[in-house]
């Protein structure tokens, strides 16, 4: 059962490796969804009045994008049921950048 799951996700993800596009239109999709979310009901502060201006999209990028650090997750706390979501969008950000990496590094193998 675990096996189907991962091969229709990866389908769904990247083609199987063949169309590492997808991947990023999905992260793409994700930072629209995020900056939605997060413009809508800001997350609090971790440390009042240190840290950055608080910015929904770079915000989202900074959940979603496991290497990158633009130091708004640091500065800000998403409560309760966003925080789930914030969650969500750090394992499917490791996910689509895995996949990413992978696909391109095969593509650009093959020229």
């Amino acid at each position: 059962m675990t096996t189907k799951i991962w091969v229709w996700l990866q389908d769904v993800v990247a083609g199987y490796g063949y169309r590492p596009a997808l991947a990023g239109g999905w992260l793409v999709a994700l930072t629209l969804l995020g900056t939605l979310v997060f413009s809508t009901n800001e997350p609090q502060r971790s440390e009042p009045g240190r840290g950055p201006a608080f910015n929904p999209t770079v915000y989202t990028l900074d959940l979603l994008l496991p290497i990158i650090d633009f130091g708004q997750e640091r500065a800000f706390v998403s409560a309760s049921g966003q925080q789930w979501f914030a969650y969500v969008l750090i394992a499917l950000g490791w996910i689509l950048a895995t996949t990413l990496v992978a696909g391109l590094t095969r593509v650009l193998g093959r020229s």
